[in-house]
């Protein structure tokens, strides 16, 4: 455990700050009162500064539909939300809409109930209702904060648990080995990298390019002990095709959908037999193919409603010559490189006759088990792939100018597992902070409340009013104000998940988010509630007190 002095000292000046100018603000406010004013302060209700409930209702419409279109905004038109300046004003009128619903809720909800005699006239419903209508414009600032403050804590703890879920699930799905390599094939002399650096590869390095990665790791003097289950495939490339051209007719409409998608990437394309065997170590659904045939795998949710927009068109694809049609009109479920989640975006399968050539190979790809039964085993099997300086034949790789890239279960489970935690305790941290300190405000507002109106509660006695009744009216009084955020967070939060969702798409599903709802349910409920029950409680002795 470490204590960061130059912390605690910046917690100490800023809370100072915070207390000296809370305590200027109520000194310039009490003055500005006269003594008269002050004595007889809890007998005078706040000035309702909302008289007109034709007003207050065009307002509310208004206001509803301004939140119903920002709705529609994060849910049908997500597609449009890519950048940080369409996400901005949909935020903006989401708070807006807030303030003004609760704004003009307060404005004629009281005129509303009064109409319906026999509600407003039952047992003690006009005493709480006027209660409600007393402090109303401190309700609607209060009410509108406490609402965005939940919103957020159902938000961030449903989508961050439901990404948990999701990354806990597909780690065991897409790590079926202990080991994937690839490297590229047919270096040229020069070529750019990603950097727009012009790179010059050695004689030996374009040499080695052409062989196996099983015949280089063994020149390199790699153990044959080392590895089982050994399946290496080529991947090729097509000139001619990629992702523009397979979109074909449908290019427009997709980049108008995504429009920071690479649509100058090529493709990569994989011989039926070749996937097949992957598919078999893997322990994955493998396919057949007529001569005239493709297959699009991807798994990457986004992606792949993309492309299925150009598969349900049949669209014809040219490779190598040779023309194909789509064997199916949706993407399929398929993948070749491990990794933390579905993340595929896109592989074409053809049959093993079609005519591809050298040239066309792009990389190399093997994927293999680890020869080894113990977890310690493996951890040494594992140092030798990813520790540098304790492998001897990756250093003759290097040395020879030959780069393999590639990756282990081990890694990605390791790197899997801290995101996972990172991400849960800021969900839980953060979610609970806001709900903690949107019910303190609620339960201190109230309780505040209660010891300032004892009086009416004196003469709810005097009238005739017996305890039960006192005490039902302080249930209700008590649990509108809880609720009355609870529900439009609610409300906000069904909209608000959705489109968390939808920008982690590929990283979260939605068929892990009801664990996570009924989590954050149960979380809310015991928090949100303990606060509820505190507070009619701690009211309740309040006014048994007098």
């Amino acid at each position: 455990m470490y204590f960061l002095g130059n912390a605690c000292i910046k917690t100490c000046v800023y809370f100072a700050i915070m207390y000296i100018a809370v305590a200027i603000f109520n000194t310039i406010t009490i003055s500005r009162y006269k003594l008269i004013n002050l004595l007889t302060a809890l007998k005078k209700n706040e000035k309702v500064k909302i008289k007109n409930p034709f007003l207050c209702v065009i307002i509310f419409i208004l206001a509803s539909s301004i939140l119903g279109y920002a709705y529609w905004k994060v849910t049908a038109g997500v597609q449009t939300m890519n950048t940080a300046d369409k996400i901005v004003p949909v935020i903006i009128m989401g708070t807006v809409s807030t303030i003004l619903i609760f704004w003009s809720l307060s404005g004629f909800i009281l005129n509303l109930v009064k109409s319906m005699k026999k509600v407003y006239l039952k047992d003690t419903n006009m005493f709480v209702l006027r209660q409600i209508n007393n402090k109303i414009n401190t309700m609607v600032v209060s009410m509108s904060v406490i609402c965005l403050m939940l919103f957020m804590t159902i938000s961030i703890l449903s989508s961050s648990l439901s990404l948990r879920n999701t990354m806990q699930k597909d780690l065991k799905e897409m790590t079926p080995v202990d080991i994937n390599l690839y490297k590229t094939a047919n270096l040229p002399e020069k070529s750019m990298n990603r950097y727009g650096k012009e790179v010059t590869y050695t004689k030996e390095a374009r040499e080695d390019s052409k062989i196996t990665i099983q015949e280089s790791l063994k020149n390199s003097g790699m153990s044959n002990d080392i590895l089982k289950d050994v399946i290496e495939i080529p991947i090729y490339t097509s000139n001619n095709l990629d992702l523009k051209t397979f979109f074909g007719d449908s290019f427009e409409k997709v980049k108008a959908q995504y429009s920071m998608l690479a649509y100058d990437t090529v493709e990569e394309i994989v011989k039926i037999s070749d996937y097949n065997k992957i598919a078999k170590l893997y322990g994955i659904q493998q396919y057949e193919l007529k001569n005239d045939e493709y297959i699009m795998l991807c798994n990457f949710d986004k992606i792949a409603e993309l492309r299925n927009q150009a598969l349900e068109k049949k669209n014809t694809l040219t490779i190598a010559g040779k023309k194909y049609q789509a064997k199916y009109q949706t993407c399929q479920e398929g993948f070749i490189v491990m990794s933390t989640s579905h993340i595929n975006t896109g592989i074409i399968l053809v049959p093993d006759d079609c005519p591809l050539t050298e040239e066309n190979k792009e990389k190399y790809f093997l994927a293999a088990n680890y020869k080894a039964t113990t977890d310690e085993e493996k951890e040494k099997i594992e140092e030798l792939f990813t520790n540098r300086n304790a492998s001897s034949f990756i250093q003759k790789l290097e040395d020879q100018g030959i780069t393999i890239d590639g990756m282990t279960k081990i890694s990605i489970m390791e790197s899997s597992v801290g995101l996972a935690t990172i991400v849960t305790f800021i969900a839980i941290y953060l979610g609970v902070i806001f709900l903690i300190a949107s019910s303190a405000i609620l339960a201190l507002k109230q309780l505040t409340e209660s010891s300032d109106h004892r009086q009416r509660y004196i003469i709810l006695r005097k009238i005739g009013c017996d305890e039960n009744m006192i005490n039902r009216a302080l249930f209700r009084q008590i649990g509108i104000f809880f609720a009355m955020p609870l529900i439009l967070a609610i409300v906000h939060s069904v909209f608000g998940i959705q489109f968390v969702l939808s920008m982690m798409a590929g990283l979260a599903s939605r068929e892990d988010l009801l664990p996570s709802i009924v989590a954050t349910v149960v979380v809310i409920g015991a928090i949100y509630g303990a606060y509820f029950l505190a507070t009619y409680l701690g009211s309740k002795n309040i006014i048994k007190s007098l």
